[in-house]
């Protein structure tokens, strides 16, 4: 899922492309994609995009009369930033936005639909869409210590709960944890404020790098490889591979659909978190440290 970097860099990209440009039409193809009925997103055309915002993890666009659809991509949509009227994909594609600059289609890989676009008026019902979440970029340390130890949660519930921190997923928070040397099973509760100060900072490193580092690859052209695992990532996507500080291979904890990705010498003092469907097959045979494994 497109996180905080991946979202500022796609804003970036629209706002030099359509910002003052006027929607000449809405090209829904995935009836499925529009989840609001009032205001009817084609009240868009004919009218100037105005600004551009990111709502968590969401994309708002904002057009005259205080107009806005909001885009969330969820984990497999993208966008592309095609020529004027171009043709949207066949199996992938879900809207196109035409202006005379270009068309910008939203597309999304899979058979599961979970990209949505709402159409909203207003800024009192554009915060209603927002989780809440506080900006890691634009707070002080205090104010995120406080958000951080509001409950009592595992770090990484904590930073990727779009209630208490906004923008931060999967992806980003397994940088986070790496360069703070921090368990992501860590529990909130039993943090020191050293610690807090830490984590404060490697999510500021973290997601400015990332940002810079997304910048570059795009440059001038609009963004093509959005993707939650990058080269130069850490830990995130890199099981067995070598930790890039300690050269042990990385670990990783799987849940559902996801994974969080750790070094056990660099964040849990060799120690082993329990994967919940091998560690309960395994028993008594699990691993509990790192030199046991290897």
């Amino acid at each position: 899922m497109p996180e905080l970097p991946d979202i500022t860099v796609y804003i970036e990209a629209l706002e030099r492309r359509i910002v003052s440009q006027t929607l000449r039409q809405v090209r829904v193809a995935n009836p499925f994609l529009v989840r609001s009925v009032d205001p009817p997103v084609a009240e868009a055309e004919g009218k100037q995009v105005t600004q551009i915002r990111r709502v968590g993890k969401r994309i708002a666009i904002g057009f005259e009369g205080d107009l806005w659809i909001v885009i969330h991509l969820m984990i497999a949509g993208r966008f592309r930033w095609l020529p004027a009227g171009a043709k949207i994909p066949g199996k992938l594609g879900l809207a196109a936005f035409d202006f005379d600059t270009g068309s910008l289609i939203l597309t999304e890989a899979g058979s599961t639909r979970r990209a949505s676009l709402y159409a909203v008026r207003g800024e009192a019902a554009l915060r209603e869409i927002d989780r809440g979440g506080l900006e890691p970029l634009e707070c002080s340390v205090d104010e995120f210590s406080a958000r951080l130890t509001s409950e009592n949660h595992t770090l990484k519930r904590a930073l990727t709960d779009p209630t208490l921190f906004s923008g931060i997923g999967n992806a980003y928070s397994d940088e986070i944890f790496h360069r703070a040397r921090l368990s992501p099973l860590q529990l909130t509760s039993k943090l020191k404020r050293a610690d807090i100060e830490t984590l404060f900072e490697a999510t500021r490193e973290t997601l400015l790098d990332w940002i810079s580092r997304l910048r570059e690859e795009a440059g001038d052209e609009f963004p093509t490889k959005v993707t939650a695992f990058r080269e130069g990532m850490a830990v995130h996507g890199r099981f067995g591979k070598p930790c890039p500080v300690c050269s042990t291979p990385i670990q990783r904890i799987r849940y559902a659909s996801n994974e969080t990705n750790y070094c056990a010498r660099c964040q849990t003092n060799g120690r082993l978190l329990a994967d919940r469907a091998m560690s309960r097959l395994l028993k008594q045979d699990w691993p509990r440290s790192i030199d046991e494994l290897y």
